[in-house]
């Protein structure tokens, strides 16, 4: 039986944009590797999700989903799902979150900042994006 509009609501009041379990898991990594950090930081295009301030690094934690992975890896098996209704919605909605990530990866480069994006899919090998996290953070 198909959602209700209200249960609809109430399932997409749930969706957080930080504290992810993906934003989390890679925080408890880059924390267990020794390194300190900012979240969030306002001052910065995007609010990035991990901020290396005196290193200039940022790690950004995107879910598959919100963020179009599709469009990127046409193997995530995440971001396989499309919306079922309300497409005029979100259709456009997704192709703003893709743009909007663009230009602030964009803005953060020109500020002289390297940025680490690490997806959801990649947390299966947790292990690998270990290694990636730590090439990025020591170069």
């Amino acid at each position: 039986m198909p959602e209700t509009t209200e249960q609809r609501s109430q399932n997409m009041s749930r969706i957080r944009s930080k504290d992810t379990g993906p934003e989390m898991a890679v925080r408890r990594l880059v924390h267990s590797l020794g390194y300190r950090y900012r979240l969030h930081r306002k001052d910065l295009p995007g609010k990035p999700d991990i901020v290396l301030g005196p290193r200039r690094k940022i790690i950004e934690v995107r879910g598959c989903y919100w963020h179009a992975h599709l469009r990127y890896d046409p193997t995530c098996w995440e971001a396989r799902s499309a919306a079922k209704s309300n497409t005029s919605y979100w259709g456009p909605k997704m192709d703003r979150n893709v743009a909007r990530d663009a230009e602030n990866l964009s803005k953060l480069q020109d500020m002289g900042w390297q940025v680490l994006v690490i997806w959801e899919c990649e947390l299966r090998d947790i292990e690998e994006v270990e290694r990636r996290i730590t090439d990025f953070l020591q170069a």
